[in-house]
């Protein structure tokens, strides 16, 4: 079973990139074993679903204080500090680097790990342990993996770990 171009465009039709997403998918779907309408149809839906149609590759983190303290009550537990996060230049990459602080193999807040390894690719791949595995999959370095995932292959192929 092959996904056509047409099919692609007709499920995606507020993408612009339907023939390069089609090129990726073309390429990696038989390497993951997606070879049949029912789980070509389950994978496009999911990443469809949380890439926003195949157009949303990097995580959003421009958040407003009421949002991060709904959202992040853990790491956001007063007004001052949201509204404090909330009003920084830089405000994405503080953000990331607060969230993602010491988890998923990053290193404390200013590391700037947080940030460096901020949700990637049509499912989000995120933090330091699941760039290095991901990096490790390909033969690759974390960074080679960060630039990777802004390719049209690159955001896709980690969406295919769950389907092998």
């Amino acid at each position: 079973m092959e996904l056509t171009l047409q099919q692609l465009k007709e499920l995606l039709p507020k993408n612009p990139y339907a023939d390069h997403w089609h090129r990726a998918l073309a390429q990696l779907f038989p390497d993951y074993g997606i070879n049949t309408p029912q789980r070509m149809a389950a994978f496009i839906a999911q990443c469809s679903h949380e890439s926003a149609g195949f157009r949303v590759l990097q995580e959003n983190l421009n958040y407003k204080p009421q949002t991060l303290r709904t959202l992040f009550p853990k790491y956001f537990p007063t007004d001052a500090l949201a509204q404090e996060y909330a009003s920084k230049p830089n405000k994405q990459e503080a953000i990331a680097n607060r969230i993602y602080a010491n988890r998923m193999g990053n290193g404390p807040e200013e590391s700037g790990d947080g940030y460096r390894y901020r949700g990637r690719g049509l499912i989000q791949l995120t933090g330091k342990e699941n760039y290095r595995w991901f990096a490790a999959s390909l033969e690759i370095s974390p960074e080679e993996a960060s630039e990777y995932l802004t390719t049209f292959e690159g955001a896709a192929q980690p969406a295919y770990r769950d389907w092998e």
